[in-house]
């Protein structure tokens, strides 16, 4: 069970340490598709991470000092609105449902804000994220200092509250990790669906089609993402979306796609063969991806660096370049070559891994805070620790171009998995979605 005012405790204490002051956190707001039709409603990532509460037209007000308290703003209880649009907490029963201190009228917030930031040493504020709410900020505090001869002051210091809100994010509780343990399981049983499933003459939105179909089943609200469904040529578009592309039997199909449970995000790619059957070249350059995936996965443990699972993957995939003959040694050298000229780039050109969490690419920042720059100026990658979710999805991608072996065009691979960092190594979260030559061949004969 998430205790969401023990997070909002535990923000204003490292407000406090801060010399304290009020913090603003406002939910996502409603956005038109067209007319009188809204798009599917998403709350705000770190709003829903203190609160629990998931309508629009919301704001957490954070006071922290002597006497801390935290304050929700939200649509009042409206019967005839209801009738259309659904249930309603309101500002009473939202306040007992989510445990504030205090709960008042969206209509409120001018009247009140200027009140509570009247006086108060810092404002924390992700200031450029809400244009509206930027300007109505302003207003406030315009508004308290005007009343600067009656010895009233506005906040004079500024913090970002994003940076506060993306290290507690950073790191998850076993709640959340069960949340996202059950959502790539979702997700993984849907790819192993689509597999099932695809055969030459379908097209890419019919495999689409299945991925929604599972996702939704098991309590899914919405993909975490635009899947991605890509038959052939298309899988070395990598932010291709699913289209009207028919299967071939000489194809390959890759499917980057996951569902969003609960508020959490999964993230799966795999890459399968249409016929059932992967070819000997579709083989060959699948194992390697499969095995720069697992030198890649090998390097999550606490005490590495973000980036050693990128380095490590980039190695195998340079040297099964050359080996392949993708790369021409007689042209790009050794490995070393290839790896200091970045000639791997031409057929792998991303990392191989984000942060994953309520966010499909989730919040943290990628280097070391606090940690001093190095000798070329950067700061040091990420130390890992225990509770840090991630993925591990490393590709290759030949286009037709001259000098590269003709049996190798048109096919994109990418193996994507969601890893959690554990006190012993790495948790792989989406084992259910199938990966191995043979098991993936498998699940396409129904195995």
């Amino acid at each position: 069970m998430i205790s969401y005012a023990a997070r909002r405790a535990r923000l204003m204490t490292q407000m406090q340490a801060k010399g304290g002051g009020v913090a603003i956190i406002a939910t996502a707001p409603e956005v038109h598709r067209n007319s009188d039709v809204e798009y599917p409603y998403r709350h705000d990532s770190s709003f829903y991470y203190l609160s629990g509460f998931g309508e629009p037209e919301a704001v957490i007000v954070l006071v922290a000092g002597k006497n801390p308290q935290s304050i929700l703003f939200c649509r009042e209880k409206n019967t005839e609105r209801e009738i259309w649009e659904g249930f309603r907490h309101g500002p009473d029963g939202a306040r007992v449902a989510f445990g504030f201190d205090a709960a008042f009228p969206i209509d409120a917030l001018d009247a009140i804000l200027p009140k509570l930031l009247a006086d108060q040493p810092a404002l924390f504020y992700a200031l450029g994220s809400h244009a509206a709410l930027d300007a109505q900020v302003q207003r406030w505090l315009a508004k308290v200092r005007t009343q600067s001869r009656a010895g009233i002051a506005a906040p004079s210091t500024a913090h970002d509250i994003s940076g506060l809100l993306n290290e507690m994010r950073l790191t998850k509780d076993d709640t959340e990790i069960a949340i996202m343990r059950r959502a790539a399981e979702v997700s993984g049983v849907a790819h192993a669906r689509a597999m099932a499933m695809a055969r030459p003459g379908l097209r890419e939105y019919e495999i689409d089609a299945e991925l929604l179909h599972e996702f939704r089943r098991h309590g899914s609200d919405f993909p975490a993402y635009t899947s991605i469904v890509a038959t052939g040529a298309n899988a070395c578009v990598l932010h291709y979306r699913a289209g009207a592309a028919i299967l071939q039997a000489d194809d390959l199909v890759l499917i980057d796609a996951g569902c969003e449970l609960d508020g959490y995000a999964s993230d799966i790619t795999r890459t399968f063969p249409a016929s059932g059957r992967f070819s000997p070249a579709q083989a060959r350059l699948y194992e390697l991806v499969l095995a720069a995936q697992a030198a890649a996965i090998a390097e999550i443990r606490p005490g590495q660096r973000f980036m050693d699972g990128h380095d490590a993957a980039v190695r195998v995939l340079s040297q099964g370049m050359l080996d392949t003959g993708l790369l021409d040694a007689n042209k790009v050298g050794k490995l070393d070559d290839v790896i200091t000229n970045g000639d791997y780039r031409q057929f792998y050109m991303h990392r191989t891994g984000h942060w994953i969490g309520m966010d499909v690419h989730d919040v943290g920042d990628y280097r070391e805070v606090g940690e001093a720059p190095t000798a070329g100026g950067e700061k040091p990658w990420r130390i890992l620790r225990p509770g840090m979710t991630l993925t591990v999805e490393p590709g290759i991608y030949v286009r037709p171009s001259a000098g590269v072996p003709e049996q190798y065009w048109n096919i994109g691979i990418r193996i994507e998995d969601d890893v959690l960092v554990t006190a012993n190594g790495a948790d792989v979260m989406s084992l259910a979605a199938p990966k191995t030559i043979a098991d993936i061949e498998a699940a396409m004969r129904g195995g």
